[in-house]
């Protein structure tokens, strides 16, 4: 595998949480309105609330500990 294929996503083991307020989406995925993060190789997800509101520090790359 090369750097720039990565393995398929497994499913989540449960509900979907939001990692910055903790709201969980319905059903086992992450609504297609849901944010998807790899940090620290830890994959995050944030509901559309939290993405609107940090999309500045989303989009500057920086990490969810900072916003």
């Amino acid at each position: 595998m090369d750097e720039d294929t990565h393995p398929p996503e497994r499913p989540a083991a449960g509900p979907v949480v939001c990692a910055r307020c903790g709201t969980a989406a319905e059903g086992d995925t992450a609504p297609v309105t849901w944010l998807s993060s790899v940090e620290d190789g830890r994959r995050l997800h944030f509901c559309e609330t939290c993405a609107r509101l940090h999309i500045r520090a989303i989009e500057s790359r920086l990490d969810s500990l900072w916003w």
